[in-house]
């Protein structure tokens, strides 16, 4: 059975939905890890009660570049213990930095609240035409800014480019007329826990594939 590790800030209900895929039978794997940097992170509470291994590790100060350099180097020693086959962001709300992805050889995979492109570009094909690629940690807010038509949800694989990795999967939300940010991001996060245990599926299995033709 494949390991995930998940990385987590929030309440964790992409956690959830990866846990609930797991229980069900539509995802098969194990939720090794689950590690968050903030201590009162939802997400901890939900791996312990799971009996899932759960692990604090806060980042005492984000500006300072020596403390994040030791923090990446921890984060990664941390994931490797567990020998996951792969790791998952599920609301992680700290950019991975080159360093830690050199740390880190595995593949990554990230859920992200907004529709992004295939190739990394500044805009996304949609079904009202190309709009803007939303990237970064304000995207739902920038969708209602910008009065987009519609936004959706993205999983992608993680690259030192934020938000611009290969897409796995991804699928639009309406923006409505009466949407504020909660609202309309309650909507995409319905989305994100219906499309995240799928995408982590088919990179499970590109991941058996490419050892199936490495061992080939």
């Amino acid at each position: 059975m494949k390991r995930i590790a998940v990385l987590a800030s929030g309440a964790g209900t992409n956690l959830q939905a990866l846990i609930g895929a797991i229980a069900s039978g539509t995802l098969d794997a194990e939720v090794a890890v689950v590690v968050s940097n903030r201590a009162a992170a939802g997400a901890l509470r939900l791996a312990a009660d799971a009996g899932i291994a759960a692990v604090s590790l806060p980042l005492a100060d984000r500006h300072d570049p020596i403390a994040r350099q030791a923090y990446d180097v921890q984060l990664a020693d941390v994931l490797l213990a567990f020998k996951p086959d792969l790791l998952v962001l599920a609301g992680w709300m700290l950019i991975l930095s080159p360093a830690f992805l050199a740390h880190f050889p595995g593949p990554i995979v990230n859920v992200h609240p907004a529709l992004l492109p295939d190739d990394g570009g500044i805009e996304v094909s949609t079904s009202c035409g190309l709009l803007p690629a939303l990237r970064g940690a304000r995207a739902v807010r920038d969708a209602l800014a910008r009065r987009l038509p519609v936004t959706g949800a993205t999983v992608h694989y993680v690259t030192t480019a934020v938000d611009a990795g290969p897409v796995i999967v991804r699928e639009e939300v309406p923006v409505l007329p009466d949407d504020d940010e909660i609202r309309l991001h309650e909507r995409i996060k319905t989305v994100e826990h219906r499309l995240l245990p799928r995408a982590v599926d088919m990179a499970l299995a590109a991941i058996a594939s490419s050892y199936s033709t490495k061992g080939g």
